[in-house]
Order: C-alpha cells, then sequence, then structure tokens
C-alpha cells in the first residue's frame, strides 16, 4: 500500500502546499510552551515528523527557530527581532499601550489590547496584571471571536452579515459545554453590547474569570481590534461592570479618535453603583 501523505484541505477549500504548511510550522512553534519537541509540533500541525522537520531546518537557516537542547526547538532571533519591529511599527498599538497603562492604574485590573484575524481574537498587549490574578491567553495567543470580551466586541462591531457568516460557521461541537450554546445566545450578549457600547464576558472563556471590552475602530468604521479589563469574578462582580465599563468604552474609544474613528464622548455610570463619572482624558461631553 503505498504511503499516506498530509492532503489537508486549506480555508480556501485548496490542497497545502508548501508555504501553507511552513506558516503552520511557524504558528506552532511560537505557542506558548516551548521550546517545543519535533514530534509535538508534528501533531500540532497535522504534518508528518520529516515535513515538518525539513520545514525547521530552513527555518533555523534564515534565523526563524532555533534548536535547543533534547531535539527541541523555539523562536529564532530573527523571528523574534521582526516581530518586536512589527509591534513598535504598529500604530494602533502605540496609542494603546499608554491607554492600557492609565485604564489599568484607573481600575486596577488586567487591561489587554487585541486585533482580529479571521474567526479568533489575538492579544497583542497586556498592562500589568494584579496579583491575584494573570490572564490565561499569553501575548500572541489567540481566542475563538465569541469565548472572549475583546472577541465579542469586535463580532458587535462587524457589518451583520459578516458577524452571521461568522457564528453560523462555529462547528456545532465547539459550543459543547460552552455557557453559550449557539448563535443565538451570543446575539443575544452583542445586543446587550450594543445598547452599553461595551461587551460583558462572563466566565465564557476562562472560568470564574469576567471582561469587559469595547472595539476600536478607525476613520472608516471598520474594526481594528478591542481594549478590554479581565479580572476573577469576585473582583469583577456586576456593581464593577456597571462602573468601569464606561471607562472601558471610553478608553477604546480614545484609541479610535486616534485614528480617526469616532471620538470619544462622555460615559456616564448609574449614580446607584457607587462610582464616580466614566469620563476618560480628553474626552468631550
Amino acid at each position: 500500500m503505498a504511503k499516506m501523505v498530509n492532503s489537508r484541505i486549506g480555508e480556501q477549500g485548496r490542497a497545502k502546499g508548501p508555504i501553507d504548511k511552513a506558516m503552520e510550522v511557524l504558528e506552532a512553534l511560537v505557542e506558548p510552551g516551548g521550546p517545543h519537541r519535533l514530534g509535538d509540533l508534528a501533531r500540532r500541525t497535522g504534518l508528518t515528523k520529516p515535513t515538518v522537520h525539513r520545514h525547521l531546518q530552513t527555518m533555523a537557516e534564515f534565523g526563524f527557530a532555533q534548536p535547543v537542547d533534547g531535539g527541541r526547538y523555539q523562536a529564532g532571533p530573527r523571528l523574534l527581532g521582526l516581530a518586536a519591529a512589527a509591534l513598535h511599527d504598529g500604530r494602533d498599538l502605540r496609542l494603546a499601550r499608554p491607554v492600557l497603562a492609565e485604564l489599568h492604574r484607573r481600575t486596577g485590573r488586567l487591561a489587554h489590547y487585541a486585533v482580529r484575524h479571521g474567526d479568533d481574537a489575538v492579544h497583542l498587549e497586556l498592562s500589568d496584571a494584579p496579583p491575584e490574578f494573570r490572564m490565561g491567553v499569553p501575548p500572541g495567543g489567540r481566542t475563538p471571536l465569541h469565548r472572549s470580551g475583546v472577541g465579542l466586541a469586535m463580532l458587535g462591531a462587524l457589518p451583520p452579515e459578516e458577524r452571521d457568516e461568522l457564528l453560523d460557521g462555529v462547528p456545532p461541537e465547539a459550543w459543547a459545554a460552552h455557557p453559550l450554546d449557539g448563535p443565538a445566545a451570543v446575539r443575544a450578549v452583542l445586543h446587550d453590547a450594543a445598547e452599553q457600547g461595551y461587551a460583558v464576558d462572563d466566565g465564557y472563556g476562562e472560568p470564574d474569570v469576567r471582561s469587559v471590552a469595547a472595539p476600536v475602530l478607525d476613520r472608516s468604521g471598520q474594526v481594528v481590534g478591542a481594549v478590554g479589563i479581565s479580572g476573577l469574578t469576585f473582583t469583577l462582580d456586576p456593581e464593577s461592570v456597571r462602573l468601569f465599563g464606561p471607562m472601558v468604552r471610553a478608553a477604546a474609544r480614545s484609541v479610535s479618535a486616534g485614528l480617526g474613528g469616532p471620538a470619544p464622548v462622555l460615559g456616564v455610570v448609574d449614580p446607584a453603583a457607587g462610582g464616580g463619572p466614566g469620563s476618560w482624558p480628553g474626552e468631550r461631553g
């Protein structure tokens, strides 16, 4: 019998070529928990060990991968340098970093910024974390849009047709044991987010973790990313959400304004929540 080869189909319905496979190896290489063994990389990508090894050798020649003891591999210096340069030059990230620092200072919660890639939220920047909480997703990590506060915020800012296509395309098994058990439940959450101007992730991605997030838009009104805060549910309770939600919304609008998007507006906090105004430096009333 002839030996079977990897013949998985790409996202656009075509057989994967060498570049597709190299990108999969590269993505697996930078996942948390490295350095990674060859067998682990092969299992994550679904490629054969010889194929993965061949791509790793080529990447090592160009400085994108680096072999270490025990037959393991990690990201190489050239890849790290390119990543640092890309992050430094990102205008949205340059605008988001001081906003995250201020949001962390004002709320005491971990603040973070994410962008969208397909049906995932990619977490790019995290503020300092409070002692009691460390985010389960590291910088560069991904979460499905419907399983994170920043993802829900970006989903809510998409055109309805695109949003519906994404939600309807989630495999049925992905809803198993999920607090939001289908597209209708997500749409209900997004309806509330549209009224409030910020989305709430009530343990949808991580148990006992709550997040509040709002979208960042560019001058054309297209979603660029999302700003959010996260914390354990007992430190980010419903009262805190009512207090901090407008701050998160205003922070995201501050980044949007720097990109030429909608200008920030004054966020109003329910006085019954015991909080002060949810305004942000530079907002207009």
